[in-house]
């Protein structure tokens, strides 16, 4: 008797069960391809380089030691990480022109660039509150917002986006891919991989809705409310200098919000039109590569403090040129 064997590549109705994605980017401009290549990777490099710089600068600096820059510490080492979760893939299929990624590589992005886009949506709002407590409640600042509610709301931040994601992979890796297999996107994101899939999708689609409405609303709600909290205080203070210096010390984190929810909701929260599907790309740029770029820049060279920290560490590095 004959037995009959089946490939293990191969589904019921004989359907070939692809291994990996094709992601477009932008080829679809290749006179374009070098040129992008340069300009990502200097977008990388200043990211990198700006994000450390903060790091070891506030780690370095006593006087840094303080809620507001621990939670800058916390938001550039997760820039740290998102910026590479996406931008060396998409300079190696620029330079190279390979633009295929394993399944199994697809989905470790994807899921790296969920955690830290959530943890961010949570720690941003994390950063309100304390802008917050710093403006509107300040002779009991140094009490409410002490060492171990910073400890709660960043981990609270990292561990949150964790769980969200978890949960979200458990549900997408029961998705089978069997064709086509090319993503119209520069990175692994949810909505061009669940379209792809040949497996039934309305479950994961309900649960990505009720996972959203926990990752972007409500962090970006309790955002918003902390800062109407803080302009109707600052707007409060009788002195026009009084008002200078407290926008001051809110405004650059202010710019960061505006720029990351703004392009994000762009992107997730308006109709899939040809004219919008078309801007996808460039307002997706903005939240995954940008941002990440503009907050050291923001920070820093809008930061007295940090600004002071950085010369004094270049001070103890360099004594004999600077006195020169």
């Amino acid at each position: 008797m004959e037995v009959e064997t089946r490939s293990p590549n191969q589904l019921k109705d004989n359907r070939t069960v692809i291994t990996e994605f094709i992601l477009l980017g932008f080829g679809n401009r290749p006179e374009l391809q070098i040129l992008l290549f340069l300009v990502f990777l200097v977008i990388y490099i200043v990211t990198m380089s700006g994000n450390i710089l903060i790091i070891a600068v506030i780690v370095a600096d006593q006087h840094l030691h303080t809620p507001m820059y621990f939670f800058l510490w916390n938001l550039s080492c997760l820039e740290t990480c998102y910026t590479s979760t996406i931008l060396p893939r998409l300079l190696v299929s620029l330079l190279t022109g390979d633009r295929t990624i394993s399944v199994s590589g697809c989905f470790a992005q994807f899921y790296c660039f969920g955690y830290l886009a959530t943890t961010e949506c949570y720690l941003l709002a994390a950063m309100s509150y304390d802008r917050y407590l710093a403006i509107c409640n300040p002779l009991r600042y140094a009490a409410l917002m002490n060492g171990r509610l910073c400890l709660q709301l960043a981990a609270g931040s990292w561990i949150s986006g964790f769980l969200i994601c978890v949960i979200m992979m458990c549900f997408m890796s029961q998705l089978t891919f069997c064709g086509p297999s090319e993503i119209d996107h520069f990175f692994c994101d949810f909505s061009p991989m669940r379209k792809l899939s040949c497996s039934g999708t309305s479950m994961i689609t309900l649960v990505s809705l009720i996972l959203a409405s926990l990752v972007s609303p409500c962090p970006f709600l309790l955002t918003v409310t902390s800062y109407i909290c803080i302009i109707a205080a600052i707007l409060r203070i009788p002195s026009t200098t009084g008002r200078q210096n407290a926008f001051s010390t809110c405004s650059s984190h202010l710019i960061v919000v505006a720029v990351f929810y703004g392009t994000l909701m762009t992107v997730y929260l308006l109709p899939k039109t040809n004219t919008l599907k078309a801007l996808n790309k460039v307002f997706s740029v903005f939240y995954t590569v940008l941002t990440p770029m503009l907050n050291p820049l923001i920070y820093s060279l809008r930061n007295k403090e940090v600004k002071e920290a950085l010369c004094k560490a270049v001070k103890a590095k360099h004594p004999l040129s600077l006195a020169s």
